[in-house]
């Protein structure tokens, strides 16, 4: 696991923005989006979308953490 930070910067919603993760979770977004036939920037758009008032960055390390929770449930079922 890496702790690096890397800002990438999106156009999400039409606007550009600058988000902040570490490489582990930059790494799950594009799985995700992958196995959802989404674009990195559209995976992002829709947890923008439903985030509230949540910091985007915090919002999307919820939501990989979600994601590979919900896997482990589903596996751990089978």
């Amino acid at each position: 696991m890496t702790g690096h930070l890397r800002k990438r910067s999106l156009v999400i919603a039409g606007h550009r923005t600058s988000i902040s993760l570490e490489d582990d979770f930059w790494e799950a977004l594009r799985d995700i989006a992958a196995a959802r036939g989404l674009s990195v920037p559209a995976l992002v758009a829709e947890v923008d979308s439903a985030r509230g008032a949540a910091n985007l960055s915090s919002a999307l390390r919820v939501a990989v953490l979600r994601h590979y929770r919900a896997a482990a449930l589903s596996f751990s079922r089978v």
